[in-house]
């Protein structure tokens, strides 16, 4: 089997064939695909044949009743949904300088993030740049990790969840996170000066779902203090729907100061004072690695290093 060459396959290769690995990967079907594709399904079938000739592999396995990637074929249908994602956002860039404007840049950040670093950067690039589109989406370091692997995200604040994303992003540490146990103003818990930390693990509990940083500092600290982790919970990583349960029902939760510090100022969420303390690892701003962030990425991180959680984080460092 001849290897692929890079100029024969720059000769070849079409978004067109992209978007069918892509469009099949997804559907698993060659009806579906011509559909989505509006043509014909004989016109998919000789595509895809012309796509395995050039490659000198099968990137299907034709099954009974539908089609599933090879081994092979997932690094091709990989490859063909970031090349797709890449292009789209560069169109959509292009078709806004074209009306005036500066671009897009998409930031994904965890919740803890958004209490003072993301929108003190945002004002910042906003100040410079008010015809930059800024698109801020929320959510766990693992999601948005991997959308950032496959470019649906410009640049990220979170931290790393796994080991391999140390070798595909490089890493700025930002501020550490310290945490807090907390229940709502009506808890029985709420304003006891000594917390029974063998009770505690029979009180329902709001937790971040397992396989979050989150998550795995709870059970750790359950570990270190000898006691059982707490089996009535509610995995969820809503805020909205975490602070609606602390504030209705007699449930308790660990969460970033930076996120509750407010509620408890305004008396609808109590701390509870804990003998030990509980800080995750630094969050920080992550790019992928040996690709140099666009102007309007590398803007948005000068203002995060220049913010006041890295200047926090420089202080509690020294």
């Amino acid at each position: 089997m001849a290897d692929v060459g890079f100029n024969q396959l720059c000769n070849w290769l079409r978004v067109r064939h992209l978007v069918l690995i892509d469009t099949l990967a997804r559907t698993q079907n060659m009806h579906a695909t011509a559909q989505e594709m509006n043509i014909s399904q004989p016109a998919v079938s000789k595509m895809l044949r012309e796509i395995e000739h050039q490659l000198g592999f099968d990137v299907f396995q034709r099954l009974p009743r539908s089609m599933s990637l090879t081994d092979l074929g997932r690094h091709v249908a990989r490859f063909a949904q970031i090349a797709l994602n890449d292009t789209q956002q560069f169109v959509g860039q292009i078709n806004h300088l074209r009306q005036g404007g500066h671009g897009l840049l998409k930031v994904g950040t965890i919740y803890a993030a958004t209490a003072v670093a993301v929108p003190a950067a945002i004002v910042d690039v906003k100040h410079s740049w008010p015809l930059l589109t800024l698109e801020i989406l929320e959510g766990t370091s693992a999601n948005l990790l991997t959308m950032l692997e496959h470019k649906e995200l410009d640049v990220v604040v979170a931290r790393f969840t796994l080991d391999r994303h140390r070798e595909l992003f490089d890493f700025q540490p930002l501020a550490p996170e310290p945490l807090c146990l907390v229940t709502g103003s009506q808890h029985p818990l709420a304003g006891a000066s000594e917390v029974p930390l063998a009770e505690l693990g029979s009180w329902p509990w709001v937790v971040y779902p397992t396989g979050t940083p989150m998550r795995a500092r709870l059970e750790r600290a359950f570990v270190e203090a000898g006691m059982q982790t707490p089996e009535n919970t509610v995995e969820t990583v809503s805020l909205q729907t975490t602070m609606q349960l602390l504030q209705t029902a007699p449930v308790v939760s660990m969460l970033a100061e930076s996120m509750v510090e407010p509620e408890i100022l305004a008396g609808r969420l109590a701390r509870l004072a804990l003998p030990f303390p509980l800080v995750l690892a630094d969050y920080g701003i992550i790019t992928r690695r040996n690709e140099p962030p666009r102007w309007s990425a590398q803007a948005f991180i000068d203002a995060l290093l220049s913010g006041p959680d890295a200047l926090r984080g420089a202080r509690q460092s020294v």
